[in-house]
């Protein structure tokens, strides 16, 4: 496995190293502390199979970064690595077809976790972030619309029954059906029958449409 991994911080990446060699048996990490060498390193790695990036490094641009490797490395996985994270960075990161944006204050396993979840074709999503303000702004639980007098919640998501408001809540939080059958006790086939009826409900037609959706309405996270 190779992994393109992009930090300006030193102490970050030999932190992280580690972990990422958890992923697989043989892991070959190609490290840059910038966009441009970033993209020097992915084009001497050849083939990769997951490119994580730090936002905020030198030459990234804010999103612009993400551009160019999503063009380079169409069919590569893309996750950010943000310490500064907010409902709407999260949003725009799904916009630019990032696969993950995992904040630098997670758990080291807890990293490897969601890394196996985008390896694995699933979408990885700070819950925290789909509070108002981000953890970067305010760690304590809001109400996402409780700050946004104006906005008005998508009436669709009335139509969600209880359970599937519960698996909603569950997707938006990167879990993968598996993961979800066994947390709330279900068969994996209950919990796919429940995934499809919500797409339906709110017009979506995969798992990273849902979430978009979702982040988008307004919908309250309890």
């Amino acid at each position: 496995m190779r992994i393109l991994f992009a930090d300006d911080h030193t102490l970050v990446r030999e932190g992280i190293r580690p972990f990422l060699c958890e992923l697989d048996s043989d892991v070959e990490v190609f490290e840059a502390d910038n966009l441009n060498s970033a993209q020097e390193k992915a084009d001497e790695a050849g083939q990769l199979d997951l490119i994580l990036l730090d936002l905020k490094m030198p030459g990234m641009n804010g999103f612009g970064g993400i551009t160019k490797f999503a063009e380079s490395h169409p069919d590569v996985p893309i996750v950010i690595l943000s310490g500064h994270y907010n409902r709407s960075d999260v949003i725009a990161a799904l916009d630019y077809g990032v696969s993950g944006y995992i904040p630098k204050n997670i758990g080291g396993m807890a990293m490897v976790n969601a890394l196996r979840l985008v390896l694995a074709g699933e979408k990885y999503l700070p819950s925290e972030a789909f509070l108002e303000g981000g953890a970067d702004e305010d760690e304590s639980i809001l109400n996402p619309v409780s700050k946004s007098q104006n906005k008005e919640v998508d009436p669709k998501f009335a139509t969600l029954t209880q359970r599937e408001t519960e698996i909603l809540t569950h997707l938006v939080d990167g879990k993968t059906n598996k993961e979800i059958a066994r947390e709330l006790d279900l068969q994996e086939i209950t919990v796919k029958i429940h995934v499809r009826n919500i797409y339906r409900k709110i017009g979506a037609q995969n798992r990273a449409q849902a979430v978009k959706i979702t982040l988008q309405s307004g919908w309250e996270f309890d």
